[in-house]
């Protein structure tokens, strides 16, 4: 095949054994492919093999339909139907079955049985059944016996198949009427017992067979079963007494073990960990196994198959026997002979001696002696330890494998065999390839013995080929397999062979494995398939069909040797168990002695060639079983393991064999529909399909092709070239048909891209207008929102502005008032001593004075009343359209008067400094007007006093000094009453700061709820209002019963408001914001105190009195009004 670049192609992978991967590029004879997991990979173009694009995704069910009959093809098919749950596949004739290591419903049922009953062989999916049903079929039509063979390695499922197909057998075969123990019933229920007494766990099976099986199921002229016989191979007698880590010994000392109690106590038994054969292993049960009740079942199938239950009871005695047997240990006693080790051994040896029947001390000499034959005399030659241990596992296997006969027997004597049979189907149930770690003599006999198989294999391939080429009427002569005659020959070659040269070295006494190693070195060195390891002594290497296997000769010659110890034979023959004595019949009661020596290796041998012989004579069909993973789980296909089974099995080697002469046959019209592209003018003559098929390939180019009368035959890569071509063509054709496709896709994107293009910008245009719109309106709305804003700002300013000038105002006028009443006072006193010193002169013009300075006074206050007045009416604010009448305080007389309240003047602070200089001017203008100063009147006063008025005068001041002091007492005792009234009202005002401090708290009641949600609202009015009440009735108290001695102008502190009180009044306008005091009022300052303000004003006479007005600006108010 040319492969080129972008070629689908499969590469050799050391994890998955094939990969599958696109060819990037071709440099000579090399090439650089991707895989599909992403890995570059160079290797040479001999190595790659093409992948077939066009094959299904659930893949063939015979592989011969593939288009590339290859390995990496064969295992990939097999991996895509395994995942689906697809075990079973065809390759022509032959079946491979893949063990899925779980149960699948519907698989092995009657119904399904039913459907396969004489269906043809690839008319339903590939299974056990059909094959079967074939094999009977042509045994029914041709009168000519088959035979199945099943093999595969250990794990595969090769018991269960068996299982399978004699249980199909039973249901084409079996008796219409059901009896007790039919032959077919016996042949089923010969598997448990094979299986309990010839199977073990292993590392790669729980249930492996250690024996071949091939079982002759014979049919009378009616197609019933009518007999059968079963013939094993080469059971594993070393198993009995060595076992390695985690396998287990035979099936039958486990279930003896979990035996009832009454069983176990009869055979003196206990734990299996207890007994030496079974404890060389940790693994003692299986995992899913119930031991006691595959007991039961194995008992059952032994009175099935006609086992009574005196032989079941000898059977067990045996084999309890043989585990006693194992326990026994031995110690060296003086230079080089042995005994008992302890009185352990010595209890198991006289438990063994019992239920072999036999005598005590007879098997003790049997065991640590031997007798040595002369001329003269027989010897006794005592044996040391490990000979006496050797002697002992000997007996034990000696015995096994005399059992496992009997049962062989026994079974095919209770099933029958019909003499007068002429059809049989044989079901060969047999060992796969074996190649271990350690390789001994039984993987040496197993792995000859797939050989033969192999061969007989490939010869059936290869005849199967030549009958469907002679079928076409191809030619077909020059073609020719190679053939595994060469190994066969090397092993069972005589004289020269292994087997010849093993039977040789074993007659010597004096051999051992390493003279037999020697030999073969020396014979086989020049031989291709024996390889010798570097290094080694005893090791040999044969190169088998499936590869290389590598044997160790260290056991070797005594497992080959088919002898028994003669004190052992003539022991259990004299056995009071007639069962036992049976296994063992003396010397004398066998056949005479012959000088020819027997082997192991030549028995089987010889059985093997009787094998082949009647596989010879038979047809067969063959199953091949796969095991797809070494953990025995479900759904995992290891690559690697399945390739070398393939190639183990034969699988491989048989599709070898179909490539040597045409491995591609495809009929007229499917070879037509699939590559007459390459030839379309072809079809537009009107020719038979055979010369089309011709025209096509002579176009192409190819030759070496063969036409038979309905299909066309290719050589191997012809389908691969076919393929190449094909997809070269259509490469270039699409090429062709993308390049206008592309151009007609990209006018069509271009044309869209350019009317949405526009249909945007047409649309992005329009928001930006709309934007430009929308932001020139909003900013010629902020500017007619920030001309409101500027002129309700300037207008709110310039009225605080002229508020404030009118309070500043207020307070200017008051102090220059003050300052002009003070002067007035004290011109006026000036005047009264300047009147008194002159009174001496002239009394009369005294009085007269002083009755018009006194009038002056009083048009003066009044004067200053009406001033007054006029001054709180200018301070009123508009909305106060009732003018309130301001009460008229009489205060004392002093020598000088207070100065302006302070409060008055720190609250009004701020506004003084709105009111601009030339306003300031303009005030004191019009107070200077409105208020004249009163200029002190200096007028000399004369001493005009003549020493007759002296006494008049003393008199007259001394009236006036009693008058004084009258009014002196009177003032003091106002001034006792004074203090008590203001004794009791310092009480009332601790009452009152009480109720302030509640007030206060109230207060922050509120301050904890000002971030409440708003459904608190109502609770927050309610307690405004309260708040409200109690401030109303502290004024009430401060202004009508708070009178004590304080400054002349005072603010006394009430409490402190907080900031959310007046940040929760202001949205409510309850707050007041400023507040203008004259004299005793309740006011709020900025900070948020409320106190009360007080102008206290006293006279020359001592009297005091306090009164209050109080103004509340953005809100109207009443003077006794408080919020």
């Amino acid at each position: 095949m040319e492969i080129t670049a972008g070629s689908h192609v499969w590469v050799e992978d050391q994890e998955l054994a094939w990969v599958d991967g696109v060819v990037t590029s071709v440099n000579g004879n090399e090439a650089e492919v991707e895989t599909i997991n992403g890995n570059q990979v160079t290797t040479k173009l001999s190595k790659l093999y093409p992948k077939d694009m066009e094959a299904p995704d659930t893949g063939v069910d015979d592989m011969t339909k593939l288009s590339y009959l290859h390995e990496p093809a064969v295992l990939h098919n097999l991996a895509i139907r395994y995942g689906i749950k697809e075990i079973y596949t065809y390759c022509g004739n032959i079946l491979i079955a893949i063990n899925p290591f779980q149960a699948i419903s519907h698989l092995y049922d009657t119904k399904l049985m039913d459907s396969y009953k004489g269906a043809q062989l690839g008319d339903r999916s590939p299974h056990v059944f059909a094959i079967t049903d074939v094999a009977y079929r042509a045994m029914n039509n041709e009168g000519k016996s088959n035979s199945i063979l099943v093999s595969g390695e250990s794990g595969a499922g090769k018991t269960e198949t068996t299982k399978m197909i004699m249980r199909y057998l039973a249901y084409l075969g079996g008796h219409a009427a059901a009896e007790a123990r039919t032959v077919e019933r016996k042949v089923l229920e010969s598997n448990p017992v094979l299986e309990a007494f010839g199977n073990a766990k292993t590392v790669r099976n729980n249930n492996s067979s250690r024996f071949g099986k091939f079982v002759e199921i014979q049919f009378d002229a009616r197609g019933q079963i009518s007999g059968a016989a079963i013939r094993t191979y080469l059971l594993e007698k070393s198993r009995v007494c060595q076992i390695s880590e985690p396998e287990r010994n035979y099936h039958c000392f486990y279930l003896l073990c979990a035996a009832p109690p009454k069983e176990i106590e009869k055979y003196k038994l206990g734990d299996p960990k207890s007994f030496h054969y079974l404890n060389q292993s940790s693994c003692y049960e299986l995992v899913g196994v119930d031991d006691s009740h595959d007991y039961l079942a194995t008992k059952k199938a032994m009175d099935i198959v006609g086992i009574s239950v005196g032989e079941q009871d000898a059977i067990f005695r045996i084999v309890a026997a043989i585990l006693h047997l194992g326990n026994i240990a031995f110690a060296l006693e003086g230079e080089d002979s042995s005994v008992l080790e302890d009185d352990k051994a010595k209890f198991h040896l006289q438990v063994a001696a019992e239920l072999l029947m036999c005598d005590l001390e007879a098997l003790e000499t049997a065991l640590c002696k031997r007798n040595m034959v002369t001329p003269e005399e027989v010897i006794k030659r005592s044996l040391d330890p490990l000979g006496a241990a050797i002697s002992r596992d000997g007996l034990a296997k000696t015995i096994y494998a005399r059992l496992f006969d009997w049962l062989v027997k026994k079974i095919n004597v209770s099933i029958g065999q019909d003499p007068d049979s002429k059809c049989l189907i044989g079901v060969l149930d047999i060992y796969g390839f074996e190649s271990f770690k350690t390789s001994s003599f039984e993987q040496f006999c197993i792995n000859f013995t797939n050989e033969k198989l192999q061969q007989h294999f490939n010869q059936h391939v290869f005849k199967m080929e030549q009958s469907v080429y002679q079928e076409e009427e191809i030619d077909w002569s020059y073609i020719d397999f190679v053939d595994n005659q060469d190994v066969l020959d090397l092993i069972e070659k005589k004289p020269g062979g292994i087997i010849s040269l093993l039977d040789e070295t074993c007659m010597f006494p004096k051999s051992t494995h390493e003279t037999f190693a020697q030999k073969l070195y020396q014979t086989f060195k020049d031989h291709k398939r024996f390889v010798k390891p570097k290094l080694a002594r005893t090791e040999f290497t044969i190169v088998h069909y499936a590869g290389e296997v590598q044997y160790q000769c260290d056991q070797f010659l005594d497992k080959n040797k088919d002898y028994i110890v003669p004190e052992h034979q003539e022991l259990l023959s004299t056995s009071k168990c007639s069962f036992i004595a049976s296994l063992f019949p003396s010397l004398n009661a066998e056949t005479p002695k012959s000088g020819k020596f027997s082997s192991i290796g030549s028995r089987f041998k010889l059985q093997l060639q009787q094998l082949m012989d009647i596989l010879n004579s038979t047809e067969p069909h063959y199953i091949r079983c796969i095991k797809p993973n070494s953990d025995l789980r479900p759904e995992i296909f290891e690559n690697v393991s399945v390739l070398q089974q393939l190639r183990s099995g034969g699988v491989l080697e048989a599709i070898r064999v179909k490539c040597e002469g045409y491995p591609t046959n495809r009929i007229f019209s499917e070879f037509l529909e699939r590559f007459s592209i390459l030839a379309p003018e072809v079809l537009k003559e009107n020719v038979e399909e055979n010369v089309a098929c011709k025209s096509i390939m002579e176009k192409v180019g190819l030759s070496n092709y063969q036409i038979g009368k309905t299909k066309i035959f290719l050589r191997a890569g012809q389908m691969a070239e076919l393929d190449g071509r094909k997809a070269k063509l259509l490469g270039e054709s699409a090429k062709v048909i993308q390049k206008q496709v592309r151009s007609r896709i990209a006018r069509k994107r271009y044309v869209r891209v350019q009317t949405a293009s526009i249909c945007i910008q047409t649309v992005l245009r329009g928001q930006l207008a709309c934007e430009s719109l929308k932001f020139r309106k909003r900013t010629a709305a902020a500017v007619k929102i920030q001309k409101s804003a500027r002129r309700k700002s300037a207008s709110r300013k310039y009225t605080n502005i002229i508020a404030s000038a009118v309070v500043v105002q207020t307070g200017i006028r008051a102090i220059v008032a003050h300052n002009e009443f003070r002067s007035k006072m004290q011109n006026r006193s000036a005047t009264i001593q300047a009147a008194t010193e002159e009174e001496e002169k002239d009394s009369g013009k005294e009085e007269e004075d002083i009755g018009k300075e006194e009038k002056d006074i009083g048009k003066e206050e009044k004067d200053i009343g009406r001033e007054e007045k006029d001054s709180g009416k200018e301070v009123k604010e508009p909305e106060d359209k009732e003018p309130e009448k301001q009460p008229t305080v009489k205060v004392q007389e002093k020598e000088e008067l207070p100065d302006p309240p302070v409060a008055v003047l720190e609250q009004n602070e701020p506004d003084k400094t709105d009111v601009s200089p030339d306003k300031e001017q303009e005030v004191t203008e019009e107070s200077n007007e409105l208020y004249h100063i009163v200029k002190e009147i200096s007028s000399p006063i004369q001493d005009v006093l003549t020493a007759e008025d002296l006494p008049s005068e003393v008199e007259q001041l001394k009236v006036l000094l009693i008058g004084e002091k009258k009014r002196a007492d009177e003032y003091q005792k106002q001034h006792a009453e004074a203090q008590e009234l203001s004794e009791q009202r310092r009480k009332k005002l601790e009452e009152t700061e009480k109720k302030v401090h509640q007030l206060q708290e109230s207060l922050n009641r509120l301050h904890q709820v000002q971030n409440q949600p708003l459904h608190r609202l109502l609770e927050l009015t309610t307690l405004i209002i309260r708040t409200t009440l109690m401030l109303h009735q502290l004024a009430q108290i401060l202004h009508f019963q708070l009178q004590v001695m304080i400054q002349p102008t005072t603010l006394v502190p009430v409490l402190k408001l907080p900031r959310c009180m007046l940040k929760t009044l202001q949205p409510l306008k309850l707050q007041v914001l400023r507040t203008v005091i004259r004299r005793g009022h309740l006011m709020i300052t900025s900070d948020g105190s409320l106190c009360f303000c007080f102008f206290l004003s006293v006279d020359d006479r001592y009297k005091h009195n306090f009164s209050r007005e109080s103004q509340c600006r953005h809100a109207k108010h009443k003077p006794h009004s408080y919020t």
